[in-house]
C-alpha cells in the first residue's frame, strides 16, 4: 500500500514537472548522440530556443523514488526572473524545507476589511486561486478545489488538514463523517455551523488522503492566511498535527501544544484533536471538549451540552 501511494505521489509530480515545460530533470549526464546529431543539423539558433532542445522528453522516463523528488525540486524551479514584491510568498526552495508559520508567510493586512465588503474579499481571493495548478495536489485527481466555508465575519474558525473524499466531490470542507462530529462539536459549544468559519491548510485532496508534503502545504497557505486577514476571528482551532504544524510552523506532538494559547496573524489559537481521529479513537473525545471549554470560556459562549 505503501509502494503505491508513493507511486501515485512520484506520477503527481512528474505530471506537474511537465505542465510546467521542465521533462528531463531525471535524467543525468550529457545530451544524447541523437539530441546532438538533431541539434547540429538545424540552422543556428538563439541560445535560449537551443537550451529548450536539450530538454527533449527521454523514449521512457525511468522510474523515480518518492524520496528523490524533494532535493530535485528546489534547482528545478528555484529560478526567478526578477525581484518579487513584498507580498509575494516565499521562494519555491524556501517553500520546500520546513513548515512556515502563518503569521510570517504574508505580511498580515494592516487594516480590517469591513463586514460588508468582506464575502467578495474572499470571492476575489477564491477567484484568484482558479483551477490551480501551483503544486501536484493539482494532478493527483483532484476534482474540486475546497476554498471554505462560513461566515465571512465569524469570531470563531476551524483549521482542518485538507478536505477528503466527500469534499472534494462537494467542494465544501468537512462534510462527510469527520464534518457530522465537527457539526456535533460546534453544536455542543452553544453555536450553529453558520456563525463559524472553516477552511483547511490545504484546499486539493491528497491522494488516498495522505498527509499534505511540505512543499504543498507551504505553496497553499498564503490563501489561508489571506482568507484568515479577510474574516479577522478571534479564535482558530487547529484540528490535528498537521493544521497545528503550520499554523504555528512547528512539528511537535499534539500533547505537547494542546492546553495553551498560541497567537497567528491578529487571532488566539488553540490545538484540539482532529475529528478524524476522534472517529478512530473516541477515548479522546473527552480531551478535545476540554480544549473546546477553553474556548467557550475565552469567548463568553454558554455550552449547550449536558454535563
Amino acid at each position: 500500500m505503501a509502494t503505491d501511494r508513493q507511486s501515485d505521489a512520484a506520477r503527481a509530480y512528474l505530471e506537474y514537472f511537465r505542465d510546467m515545460g521542465v521533462y528531463d530533470f531525471y535524467r543525468n549526464g550529457e545530451p544524447s548522440e541523437e539530441v546532438l546529431a538533431e541539434l547540429a543539423a538545424q540552422p543556428a539558433q538563439p541560445a535560449a530556443k537551443a537550451s529548450q532542445a536539450l530538454v527533449r522528453p527521454a523514449a521512457r522516463p525511468q522510474p523515480i523514488e518518492t524520496e528523490r523528488i524533494a532535493p530535485v525540486i528546489a534547482p528545478v524551479i528555484a529560478r526567478p526572473v526578477a525581484a518579487p514584491p513584498a507580498s509575494a510568498p516565499p521562494r519555491p526552495e524556501v517553500l520546500i524545507s520546513k513548515p512556515l508559520p502563518l503569521q510570517e508567510i504574508l505580511p498580515v493586512a494592516p487594516l480590517r476589511i469591513a463586514a460588508a465588503e468582506r464575502p467578495a474579499a474572499l470571492t476575489a481571493i477564491q477567484n484568484e486561486i482558479g483551477d490551480c495548478t501551483r503544486c501536484p495536489l493539482a494532478y493527483a485527481g483532484r476534482r474540486k478545489i475546497v476554498f471554505g466555508d462560513g461566515d465571512p465575519s465569524a469570531r470563531l474558525m476551524f483549521v482542518g488538514e485538507g478536505p477528503g473524499a466527500d469534499e472534494d466531490t462537494s467542494g465544501i470542507p468537512f462534510v462527510g463523517k469527520a464534518g457530522q462530529l465537527l457539526n456535533n462539536m460546534i453544536a455542543a459549544m452553544g453555536l450553529k455551523r453558520e456563525p463559524v468559519y472553516i477552511a483547511n491548510i490545504v484546499k486539493c485532496r491528497p491522494h488516498a488522503n495522505r498527509v499534505p508534503e511540505t512543499a504543498e502545504a507551504n505553496t497553499c497557505a498564503p490563501f489561508l492566511a489571506r482568507q484568515i486577514d479577510v474574516v479577522k476571528p478571534e479564535v482558530i482551532v487547529a484540528l490535528g498535527a498537521t493544521a497545528a504544524t503550520y499554523m504555528l510552523g512547528v512539528r511537535q506532538s499534539l500533547a505537547s501544544l494542546r492546553g495553551q494559547w498560541f497567537e497567528s496573524r491578529g487571532a488566539k489559537v488553540i490545538v484540539t484533536y482532529h475529528p478524524a481521529f476522534l472517529l478512530r479513537d473516541p477515548r479522546q473525545k473527552g480531551e478535545a471538549w476540554k480544549d473546546l471549554q477553553t474556548v467557550m470560556a475565552e469567548m463568553g459562549l454558554k455550552s449547550a451540552r449536558k454535563e
